[in-house]
């Protein structure tokens, strides 16, 4: 694990990219400029982003050029950049393919307890995102984590993105870090989709993004989380998946400059 986030020698590492495959020429704009930044901060970076969205609100809702072309243009972005990769898979039957190219594979919030995809991720041994599931308590994710670990895969990360309760919005239990933290995986805090009102605008889901860079410092000063997950866009309105909740590219610098110091603050405690 340590080769993809290199927590020996980065305060923290990022996640970052376009919440859906738009274009390649996209996806490098963005993964260039968050690695730009990255280096400069001396902290770890992955390129993310998804193939298909398979759980959006609205069947008409645009959803990515699919698994063969995703892979492709993941794959470009992987070489040009010099950058591990990560990408959501949905089914058993895209994992050994999405596994052959990108560095991580992510589980979706909504199928975290999924047995056979779960298992079938550990089998590739690559690395393996859970994404805590709105509708489990952090000490469910231990489960999560001993299906794939049943595989002799011990490359796993955790990530936490907001609960369903409260009023119209996602809420954040700060305490369900330190339970994750408590199974040995890195523990990764997802400062976009913690600000999601799912489905809140009917066909689509709405979102707070104004309110991801106090989330971020948040959870960094906790001296927990060891990476954060953020999707950002040069043009978010005109995003074409998660437009309400993504950051605007020009500022991630001034964003993971706060966090960075925050970490190495956090790390003396």
């Amino acid at each position: 694990m340590n080769d993809l986030l290199h927590q020996d020698r980065s305060p923290l590492f990022i996640i970052a990219g376009p919440c859906v495959i738009e274009s390649l020429d996209l996806c490098l704009t963005i993964g260039s400029h968050v690695k730009g930044v990255c280096d400069k901060l001396g902290v770890a970076y992955i390129f993310k982003a998804s193939f298909d969205k398979a759980n959006r609100s609205s069947n008409s809702s645009f959803r990515g050029p699919g698994l063969q072309e995703g892979l492709k243009i993941l794959d470009k972005v992987k070489r040009e950049l010099g950058v591990p990769v990560l990408t959501d898979v949905h089914e058993t039957a895209q994992v050994s393919p999405a596994g052959e190219v990108v560095d991580i594979l992510q589980i979706p919030a909504f199928l975290a307890r999924q047995t056979d995809l779960l298992i079938a991720c550990g089998q590739t041994k690559r690395a393996v995102n859970i994404k805590k599931g709105q509708f489990m308590s952090p000490q469910e994710m231990g489960n999560a984590v001993e299906k794939v670990r049943s595989t002799g895969n011990d490359r796993i990360m955790l990530t936490e993105r907001g609960t369903f309760f409260g009023y119209n919005r996602l809420v954040n239990d700060f305490t369900g870090l330190a339970v994750m933290k408590s199974f040995n995986c890195p523990v990764i805090f997802d400062i976009t989709h913690s600000t999601q009102q799912p489905a809140g605008m009917g066909h689509q889901s709405g979102g707070n993004p104004q309110y991801s860079p106090l989330l971020a410092r948040a959870a960094v000063a906790t001296g927990v989380v060891d990476g954060l997950f953020l999707e950002c866009h040069p043009d978010p309105k005109n995003a074409k998946s998660d437009a309400a909740t993504m950051l605007n590219l020009g500022s991630i610098s001034a964003l993971l400059n706060e966090c960075t110091e925050l970490a190495k603050w956090a790390r003396k405690l």
